[in-house]
């Protein structure tokens, strides 16, 4: 894979984080859960992976891709990728996203970021055991999910490897399996609501 098939470049060495979702619509939490990341693990950079379809949601509840994009780009900071990434590498899943992101871009220490929400469903997750070996993770709190993240199935099986957040600065050097759960100021955004308010306003 060439670098105009990435879409973008990246140098040797640099820190990136990986943030992957559909983004239907993105929204305020989510540059929450980007920016806590960003702050504690001093990353360089943060690529916003915008899935053209999530296998674990319906396609009919799904905005186009070029839509979610546009909404993604207006919470993403000055030097941030947004990326159409999966569409051009053919993945569906992100194992496979992540595996040729890992493939393409070698030198680079790359750190799977994701919301509480998303840790409590990890585990339905195509290998997801797998992603956590790939590279480290780190998880931002959200709403109504702290305690239930932190005790789902993926937690569970992968608490051996939890590291304390004091070493958040140095995730991205630290051998996979490890993870950090950052325990952030929580922010109540979330598209579920957004598009329920959307269907409310326009009478669906």
């Amino acid at each position: 894979m060439g670098v105009m098939r990435a879409g973008f470049h990246l140098a040797a060495g640099m820190t990136v984080g990986l943030f992957g979702g559909s983004f239907n619509p993105a929204h305020a939490g989510h540059a929450h859960v980007v920016e806590t990341a960003r702050q504690r693990l001093g990353l360089g950079a943060v690529i916003w992976l915008v899935s053209p379809q999530n296998p674990l949601k319906s396609s009919a509840e799904t905005a186009p891709l070029s839509q979610r994009m546009a909404s993604v780009r207006r919470f993403a900071r000055a030097g941030d990728i947004v990326s159409d990434f999966e569409t051009r590498a053919g993945t569906a899943y992100t194992i496979d996203t992540l595996k040729a992101l890992t493939q393409r871009f070698p030198q680079t220490h790359f750190v799977w970021i994701m919301g509480g929400d998303s840790l409590a469903g990890f585990h339905r997750w195509r290998d997801w055991q797998a992603i956590a070996r790939l590279m480290p993770m780190v998880i931002v709190a959200r709403p109504q999910q702290a305690m239930k993240s932190l005790y789902a199935p993926a937690a569970a099986r992968l608490r051996p490897y939890r590291r304390p957040e004091a070493e958040a600065r140095g995730l991205s050097r630290l051998a996979p399996p490890a993870w950090i759960y950052l325990k952030a100021p929580l922010h109540p955004a979330s598209s579920t609501a957004i598009r329920a308010q959307k269907g409310k306003n326009f009478g669906i």
